[in-house]
């Protein structure tokens, strides 16, 4: 089965009643979980962007104090694991400020953790690519906001 473009889901969604529309929510957040925990921030955490931050910074300090610290290769899996889960969290947002709190935030993390990451190639290499894409981010936002951040940035470097 060859799945229906944007446009053409949008045109026929306009044609459904709304117990229609809630009937196919609810359906489609059966199959993933990534679907209901769209839809879980859309419909109570996308009007309060603190409170959703507060919460992500939350489960990011969980995620770093469970790592495994006897070895790098578990260490570099598991920061991995929540680049991966941060980046999908700020999918879920779409706001860039958003976006660039949550990676100076996990950059601020990795650069603290014990042991050093300084011993390590690999997670050298993810923090010094996540403070350049934060960079890159920074053009997009307010110029107030930019020179807080790039302040809070240069403090990382």
């Amino acid at each position: 089965m060859k799945a229906a473009t944007v446009v053409q889901l949008k045109k026929e969604l306009q044609h459904k009643n709304p117990e229609e529309l809630m009937e196919l929510c609810l359906r489609l957040s059966k199959f993933k979980k990534e679907n209901k925990e769209l839809l879980t921030y859309l419909l109570f955490e996308a009007d309060h962007e603190a409170g959703f931050i507060e919460s992500v910074k939350a489960e990011m300090d969980e995620s770093f104090a469970d790592i495994n610290t006897h070895s790098y290769f578990y260490i570099k899996k598991s920061v991995r694991k929540i680049l991966r889960n941060v980046k999908k969290y700020i999918r879920y947002s779409g706001n860039k400020e958003t976006e660039v709190v949550l990676l100076l935030y996990f950059c601020k993390k990795l650069k603290d953790f014990s042991p050093s990451i300084r011993k390590n190639t690999t997670l050298i290499n993810i923090y010094e690519r996540q403070c350049l894409y934060i960079e890159k981010k920074l053009t997009l936002l307010h110029e107030d906001l930019q020179y807080d951040y790039s302040l809070v940035l240069e403090d990382l470097k």
